[in-house]
């Protein structure tokens, strides 16, 4: 596998300067010699300013957060990152690799979790060019790459695990994203590490059940919901009831037996768990 090398490239700048100047002294000599009549210095010259062109074609320019593959009638040679304008064997063939952080989304996707439930996930990964030679040689078309491996990583993520938790503490997509994050990003970067691609960061963009049971889903969470809830509700009512029955107890205010107990627990405990207020009502008995 190849492997990207640093090549060392001459300063652009001092380059032009000498070849300018070559250029210009092939041009006097070419005038001096085509006044003088002389036909092997004006072949001199002629030869030495095509050499000059030549040399001219060394010359490239190297972008901030770019990278420069030379390769030689076909082999790698290395790759060139010091930016501004650079020199080196015009025979060398030059092709610019951007080194700056890309990021992107994927489409929607629709998978099976880990308990069998079709779901909708999508993505955003953030990643860059680490080995520009990986990136060129390795690899077709190394953007198309990433997002192709991207989409199946969080295909395989989606399957490991469930929607939501179905006990205390699993790991799921939807209650524990900062992990879930970590394990799309290591996946991801398993697949793309052949193309020298440094994934930075991969978290789901879009988490939702599939349109033909996000009803019942909704159904199931709301049920669950509510029986959190009716648990708190009963929970604070036994409490309130035995604060009452103590309180009533300690400060004498009357003594009940154990059924007029039974029977205010049972009263108490309608009126705290309802779902509607409680309406009293006044037993009138006629006497007559």
């Amino acid at each position: 596998m190849i492997q990207e090398r640093v090549h060392s490239s001459a300063n652009g700048y001092g380059a032009l300067v000498i070849l300018l100047g070559l250029a210009l002294a092939c041009a006097f000599g070419f005038i001096e010699g085509a006044v003088s009549a002389s036909p092997l210095p004006t072949l001199a010259m002629t030869l030495g300013g095509a050499g000059c062109l030549m040399l001219h074609k060394g010359l490239f320019v190297v972008n901030p957060n770019e990278g420069r593959v030379l390769q030689l009638f076909g082999s790698y040679v290395g790759t060139v990152r010091e930016p501004g304008l650079r020199w080196t064997n015009p025979f060398y063939s030059k092709s610019a690799v951007s080194l700056r952080v890309c990021n992107f989304e994927t489409a929607q996707l629709k998978v099976n979790d880990h308990s069998g439930s079709p779901i909708e996930i999508g993505a955003v990964v953030v990643w860059n060019i680490d080995d520009s030679a990986k990136a060129v040689f390795e690899v077709q078309n190394v953007e198309g790459f990433v997002r192709i491996q991207s989409e199946a990583a969080l295909r395989t993520l989606a399957s490991r695990f469930p929607y939501e938790p179905h006990a205390v503490g699993e790991v799921s997509l939807r209650s524990h994203p900062e992990e879930i994050a970590d394990k799309l990003r290591a996946e991801i970067q398993e697949r793309v590490g052949k193309a020298g691609v440094h994934v930075g960061e991969a978290r789901i963009s879009h988490l939702a059940y599939a349109p033909e049971i996000a009803q019942a889903m909704l159904r199931r969470q709301q049920a669950i919901a509510i029986i959190a809830a009716r648990q708190k509700i009963v929970e604070g009512a036994v409490s309130m009831v035995d604060m009452a029955l103590k309180g009533l107890a300690s400060q004498g205010i009357v003594n009940l037996d154990e059924k007029q107990k039974a029977t205010m627990v049972s009263n108490l405990l309608v009126v705290l768990c309802a779902d509607r207020d409680a309406h009293p009502m006044v037993n009138v008995s006629r006497q007559g």
